[in-house]
């Protein structure tokens, strides 16, 4: 799995194939990716999904701790959206290859919509949106939608290219650290001005 993410994430997913990824594993039995995931997709969809759990263990307490609360605002809201992931980058160590992974598959037809779902159909995202700290009355359904396509390619390729800043040298890796944090408060300073500008104030 960490074979196929790396190598997908640096030359995507039409450039790579099943038994490429076999012979990079050292895995003698090109057969194995279809042996243990049926398919390159249910590979792709696996390595996802422990991606999605990792940033779960995180979101879940912070969202959780935002019950009882009158109101919500929009930078908790963020924190919420984007923290947990600054925070699973910086456990993960330099290099990783989850951002610039999750990036492809987020743009591959085949994937998209279940990109999606796995992403919108997590406990801690289903109650974020149930505490209501985005603003939804009076909002056409199309700007809401266009609104929450902007948050996501955002924020997907802001973490993609510092990942790919420090995959490659352009930051020092002992600056990893730093660098993840910063990014998570510019990005939740960035996502507060878009909502507002889009939809108005809470």
């Amino acid at each position: 799995m960490r074979t196929a993410e790396r190598l997908y994430a640096e030359h995507g997913f039409a450039n790579v194939s099943v038994r490429q990824i076999s012979e990079a594993a050292d895995q003698r039995n090109n057969s194995a990716v279809q042996y243990h995931f049926e398919s390159r997709d249910g590979l792709i969809r696996t390595i996802l999904s422990s991606h999605t759990r990792l940033v779960e263990k995180h979101r879940i307490p912070m969202v959780e701790a935002l019950r009882g609360q009158d109101t919500v605002s929009l930078e908790e809201h963020y924190r919420c959206l984007i923290l947990p992931t600054v925070e699973n980058h910086i456990e993960a160590g330099t290099p990783t290859w989850s951002a610039r992974f999750f990036a492809q598959a987020l743009v591959e037809p085949a994937l998209r919509d279940y990109v999606l779902q796995e992403h919108l159909d997590t406990p801690s995202y289903r109650l974020l949106n149930e505490l209501g700290g985005i603003r939804r009355d009076g909002v056409r359904p199309e700007l809401f939608a266009r609104h929450g396509t902007m948050v996501r390619q955002l924020s997907v390729h802001a973490f993609a290219e510092l990942e790919y800043d420090l995959a490659n040298g352009r930051i020092d890796p002992a600056a990893a650290e730093d660098s993840w944090r910063t990014l998570g408060q510019d990005l939740i300073t960035a996502l507060c001005g878009l909502t507002t500008a889009l939809l108005g104030p809470l």
